[in-house]
């Protein structure tokens, strides 16, 4: 099978791929090859292997061109942050609506030349969730829970949900939508994502530095590892429509946890001195976006498929010190203040 990954070259879209390429098979088939596209090159590692294809550029201006070619499958997972929708809003619909919007018309131009049906999982977000003033926020969305987002990310991501779902309606794609709640640890630096102090404040610590806490520690937010996260999208794509069980979009699973439970996780693993380079400081426009958030998430589909998370953080702090056993500087706090593991 030949397999298209949108967001190849970032962090989920490689452990994706490196995922898939060792498992070998996806529903059954054998992956003959994975093309990886983003506007940045895709990592040497995955290039090297002659199952992978890398292509660099916006989708947006590749979109036409997918209509020639032959996927089985695609996991679309190219992205504007939240953050950056915010900041920038031209950027939010042309990166996250308008490309969503090109890829599914080549892929209903292929159907309706003949071709099969695309299976597609598109990435979408618990973003789509948000308080809304006639109805009381639940504490923990769920599957039935109205999406009414709060953000230009999430509004974006609620409108890609409802085209994929009527593409699929019409027979164009075999779609399916994946609400990821906020996976970490991300390694590397800070992006543009408003998230991205929930794996800041446990990656610079564990580097030694650092890390600026912009809300108070009594926020509650979903989490999930990377590899866990990955597995539960080749188990979305590789659920049947039957199983599949009606809506085209479902939460992802996560672990409902407060910012305080992630320090106190990060001073059972790493010890005090570690913990203590987190510093509070509030940044209103981060903690404005993060309170119309959901607080936490029920995952019934999910769990259903048998998609699953941690039960504890700990064990997320310890999957990021595995990943980067061999790397010179992620891990420089554990060594240099002699935590004992």
């Amino acid at each position: 099978m030949r397999l298209l990954i949108t967001g190849g070259a970032g962090f989920i879209g490689a452990r994706l791929a490196r995922t898939l390429l060792a498992r070998e098979r996806l529903d059954g088939r054998r992956i003959e090859q994975i093309v990886l596209a983003d506007q940045a090159p895709a990592p040497a590692d995955l290039l090297a292997d002659k199952r992978v294809q890398g292509r660099v550029g916006k989708l947006l201006e590749h979109a036409h061109g997918l209509r020639d070619e032959d996927f089985d499958g695609i996991f679309h997972l190219a992205s504007a942050v939240s953050g950056e929708c915010e900041a920038d809003f031209d950027l939010g619909m042309s990166s996250n609506l308008d490309s969503t919007r090109a890829l599914l018309d080549a892929l209903r131009h292929r159907q309706q030349k003949g071709a099969k049906p695309t299976k597609l999982v598109f990435s979408s977000s618990i973003a789509v969730f948000g308080p809304d003033p006639a109805y009381p926020f639940p504490p923990l969305v769920g599957d039935d829970t109205l999406p009414t987002p709060q953000t230009s990310y999430g509004a974006q991501k609620h409108i890609c949900e409802h085209l994929i779902a009527d593409y699929t309606r019409k027979g164009f794609i075999d779609g399916r939508a994946a609400r990821l709640v906020t996976v970490t640890v991300r390694p590397g630096r800070p992006n543009g994502a408003a998230s991205s102090f929930f794996s800041g404040i446990i990656r610079e610590p564990l580097a030694g530095e650092e890390a600026q806490l912009p809300v108070d520690a009594s926020v509650s937010h979903p989490m999930a590892s990377p590899q866990s996260m990955v597995e539960g999208l080749a188990k979305v794509y590789e659920a049947s429509r039957e199983a599949f069980v009606g809506r085209s979009a479902l939460n992802m699973p996560g672990l409902n946890v407060t910012v305080q439970q992630m320090l106190d996780a990060l001073e059972k693993v790493a010890g005090p001195k570690v913990r203590a380079l987190v510093k509070p400081q509030r940044d209103e426009r981060i903690a404005g976006i993060v309170a119309n958030w959901p607080k936490g998430v029920t995952s019934r589909r999910a769990s259903a498929l048998g998609i699953t998370a941690e039960s504890n953080f700990e064990d997320i702090i310890r999957q990021y010190i595995a990943d980067n056993e061999g790397h010179p500087t992620a891990l420089k706090g554990l060594r240099e203040l002699g935590v004992q593991r």
